[in-house]
């Protein structure tokens, strides 16, 4: 046979094809070897096939061809338009076969079958587009950033050269930024918010084969105030109106950190309320009303009242003004002491009691005295200091500070037992405020309260050298005592030394012998109505925390998440439950710490400072009615053994007073509600001269009086009953208050004021002013010695202060003389007066008649008057009835001539 080899090609074939070409260029070129050749036919290569590639789709795309049938050249091409984005690489086969042994092609043979890898080279026919047509970035002023936005464009090319964008430009000129090749926009310049808040640019983009951008895009760019970290809606002044309950103190405040990441936040918000009384806005009754309301046994013993006649042992203290109702006593650390009497101490026997005292040690008003030196007051400061008798034996205890320690000194037998010291390590102690303190010793456990929070004691055995104290009754405060004893010639002198003085406030110093005092009792004795308190904890973010102190004046945020931070501070509200809460200003402050993660960067805020301003609440009226003006009665009543009340019909109503809006007009108009009020002090006082306690006097129904738990001061001045009740129960009392003459006190008038206050005279009723009249009949008006007793009332006014104002009472130990001639001439003067009665009752009689007469109805007997025992009762405020006003006028004048000439008879007798 002549056709005896087989076609020979490479195995391999590396090809290339621009997108807008169809002929592929092979490396190595494509060419068949015949090793029959020259023969004609068999040595000749007549074709090529395309075999599918490992895709399956090579034979579909491309066809080879032959160039040479001698010498085998060949050419591949692609039978369309190639997309290189679509399909870059492809792969397939190809296999050269000969002529065969004649032209028919007969017995042709096939090369083996060799692999065609051609890859699609890309032509730039895409341009870049920008993801986004427009671009906006907000930065702060004043400073230089590296980067503000980045703008990108992409491009649908396949190849790198034709798909990478090679570089961005600004197009808009003369604008204060810069774009690198990357597309990151800086500022080359700091900006300026107030010279333009927004600046608007456009850029492009190039691709590697410098096609532009089809369109370009829009950057848009705000300049912020410079961004200073901080509370951002703090509000310096917050209002609170009495009776609003809890309100938000900060509504709209936030957190600005300037986009530095915290991982700890802190905000401590302190309101101060020391100078409202005792460190907060409580009840303001006196604090025996405060202990009956808050339900405590009763039997306290005062220790420091206010200074009166039969408590006398404060009168040498100093006293500071205190805007709630208690009454404050100034230590000076050396000579202001007070010694309780005997007759106090002695009724505070036992082991078991209760010792109760509001503290502030040291305090700006409070200046140490000049003698005091600097060592010592090193020294333990003494409050109270105690011994007192048990049956047979004597106990001694005395409670004292010492830095910032409170330790009482317990000795339960003076003659036989140990003493014991129990110490109490507080801050309290030393830190210059007002401090509640309740001490209930069951001996031998002891219970410290300390602002209604129980504290623990050290207990300490007191081993050493200590001297027992004399076995006698004796208590002091503000101090502790030692007695120095010397010989001096046979003759021994003991003197008692003032030791530890204290140096501070004290008040409310009360001591309840027997049960200890319940822990209900204390927490309501000193029970803030204000305070900080939190909105609502079930709102609370995770990892939030949230404390307040037992005083509600100290509230701690805590969280690691900006927003939930944010909501919990603007819950912090501010309570009062007072209904008239004391009025004014309460120093606010927030204090902030913040904990990042970079320490050294971290953001610095200062402490903001603010107030808060409760407003003047609307005031209680209290009204005091059905009382007079007047009230007459029979003389010979008020001389019996209960004499008359003063106010049976007595009516007390408290009403408050509010703006409401009309809804007719739409204006405002004040409305009064009726409501239950706590009164804690009424006052009867007579006008003009004091009692006189020989002749007159106001009587109580003392039975009502201590069944209610109330108080009384009856004086010859006034009668004041105090102590928080209600209305009913001073209306009660005040109904039974009674006023007394003596046998013969004879007088024509007495004047009384009533007044009624709360909350420790805060608020006072109107005064109401009862004219009492005493009525006497004209027989006993003209007794002789009657007359000479009610004429010497009128002509002989003494300034005495048993005597009434105008009204001298008769004195039965004066020997008074009067002149035979002003006797006559007051004898014509009273005559004159009884005629002019007798014409004014007669000329009240006739028209009496006349007007029977006019009727027409009256009988001839009706108009007899038997006047036998004419008895005529004078009632001075109801003489306007029975006479007119030119009889009283002369009656007046005439009784006026008389004592004045009575005067001047009697001084030309003594001359």
């Amino acid at each position: 046979r002549s056709n005896k080899h087989k076609p020979w090609i490479e195995t391999e074939y590396q090809g290339i094809v621009m997108e807008n070409d169809n002929t592929v260029l092979l490396n190595p070129p494509l060419f068949a070897l015949d090793k029959d050749a020259p023969l004609h036919y068999a040595g000749e290569i007549c074709g090529f096939r395309v075999h599918n590639g490992p895709s399956g789709s090579g034979s579909v795309q491309f066809e080879a061809v032959v160039l040479d049938r001698s010498t085998g050249e060949g050419l591949v091409r692609s039978k369309e338009p190639l997309d290189c984005e679509s399909q870059r690489e492809h792969s397939f086969t190809i296999q050269a076969y000969d002529c065969g042994e004649g032209p028919d092609g007969v017995n042709s043979k096939k090369s083996h079958k060799a692999t065609v890898h051609v890859r699609v080279n890309d032509v730039n026919e895409f341009s870049p587009v920008f993801v986004e047509r427009r671009y906006e970035a907000s930065v702060s002023e004043g400073r230089l950033f590296d980067r503000i936005v980045r703008v990108e464009a992409l491009d649908a090319d396949c190849s790198p050269q034709y798909s990478q964008i090679c570089f961005y430009d600004i197009i808009t000129p003369n604008v204060p930024f810069a774009i690198d090749n990357d597309g990151n926009i800086k500022n080359t310049e700091p900006l300026d918010s107030k010279r333009q808040r927004v600046h608007t640019f456009w850029v492009t983009a190039f691709d590697c084969g410098k096609n532009r951008a089809q369109a370009d895009a829009q950057v848009v760019v705000t300049v912020k105030p410079s961004c200073k970290p901080g509370w951002i809606g703090w509000t310096k002044r917050v209002e609170y109106t009495p009776g609003s309950g809890s309100i938000p103190l900060f509504p709209s405040l936030h957190l600005e950190t300037c986009e530095e990441t915290v991982w700890n936040i802190q905000a401590t918000v302190e309101l101060q309320t020391g100078h409202i009384g005792k460190g907060c806005d409580r009840d303001s009754y006196s604090d025996r009303s405060v202990r009956r309301l808050c339900g405590a046994v009763r039997g306290e013993v005062d220790l420091l009242p206010p200074p009166s006649p039969a408590a006398n042992w404060t009168s040498a203290l100093p006293t500071l003004p205190s805007s709630d109702s208690s009454l404050i006593f100034s230590f000076n650390g050396s000579n202001h002491v007070a010694v309780v009497p005997d007759s106090v101490v002695s009724a505070l026997s036992g082991d078991h009691f209760t010792l109760q005292l509001w503290m502030r040690r040291g305090g700006a008003n409070i200046q140490p005295a000049t003698t005091q030196t600097r060592g010592s007051r090193k020294e333990e400061e003494t409050i109270v200091c105690s011994t007192v008798r048990n049956d047979d034996s004597f106990s001694h205890y005395s409670l004292s500070v010492h830095g910032c320690r409170l330790s009482l000194f317990y000795w339960p037998d003076v003659s036989a037992a140990r003493p014991v010291k129990f110490l109490w390590k507080l801050e309290q102690v030393c830190d210059s405020e007002w401090h509640h303190l309740s001490l209930s010793v069951q001996f031998p456990s002891v219970t410290l309260y300390v602002d209604g929070v129980t504290f623990d004691p050290a207990l300490i055995h007191d081993n050493g050298a200590i001297p027992n104290p004399a076995p006698r009754q004796r208590m002091f405060i503000g101090a502790c005592w030692v007695e120095v004893s010397w010989d001096d010639v046979m003759c021994v002198h003991t003197l008692v030394k003032y030791v530890g003085s204290y140096h501070g406030l004290l008040s409310g110093v009360t001591v309840r012998p027997g049960s200890v005092e319940p822990h209900s009792v204390v927490e309501c004795l000193y029970a803030c109505r204000e305070g900080l308190d939190f909105g609502d904890l079930e709102t609370l973010g995770s990892g939030m925390k949230v404390h307040v102190n037992p005083s509600q004046s100290v509230l701690v945020l805590e969280g690691d998440d900006i927003e939930s931070f944010n909501r919990a501070v603007q819950q912090v509200t501010y309570r009062n439950s007072l209904r008239f809460a004391t009025p004014g200003v309460r120093p606010l402050k927030l204090t902030t710490s913040l904990r990042c993660f970079n320490e050294e960067s971290c953001l610095s805020l200062k402490q903001l400072e603010g107030y808060l301003v409760v407003l003047q609440p609307d005031a209680p009226q209290i009204s005091l009615s059905g009382v007079g003006p007047h009230l007459a009665r029979p003389a010979p009543e008020f001389e019996g053994p209960r004499g008359v009340p003063l106010f049976p019909e007595l009516r007390i109503v408290c009403s408050l007073s509010h703006a409401v809006n009309t809804a007719a007009q739409g204006m405002e108009a004040l409305m009064s509600d009726a409501v239950a009020h706590t009164l804690d002090g009424c006052e009867v006082q007579p006008l003009g001269e004091e009692l006189n306690p020989e002749r007159e006097e106001l009587l109580v129904d003392m039975d009502v009086v201590r069944e209610r738990g109330l108080e009384i001061i009856n004086t010859t001045a006034y009668i004041a009953i105090t102590g928080a009740e209600s209305i009913s129960v001073y209306e009660d009392v005040l109904r039974s208050v009674r006023y007394r003459l003596a046998k013969g006190s004879a007088r024509f008038e007495r004047r009384f004021r009533l007044s009624c206050s709360e909350m420790n005279g805060r608020y006072t009723s109107n005064e109401l002013t009862l004219e009492v009249n005493f009525l006497h009949s004209l027989d006993s008006l003209y007794h002789p010695s009657h007359l000479l007793a009610s004429q010497q009332q009128f002509l002989h006014p003494s300034h005495h202060a048993g005597e009434l104002s105008g009204h001298t009472l008769p004195n039965p130990h004066r020997n008074s003389v009067v002149p035979g001639a002003a006797t006559v001439i007051i004898m014509v003067c009273v005559g004159f007066l009884v005629v002019m009665v007798i014409l004014g009752v007669f000329r009240i009689r006739s028209i009496h008649r006349r007007g029977e007469g006019a009727r027409g109805g009256a009988k001839e007997g009706s108009s007899q008057w038997d006047d036998s025992a004419l008895t005529i009762i004078v009632n001075p405020m109801e003489v306007i009835k029975m006479f007119d006003f030119h009889s009283l006028s002369y009656i007046a004048k005439s009784i006026r001539s008389s004592a004045f000439t009575h005067m001047n008879l009697s001084n030309t007798a003594n001359s």
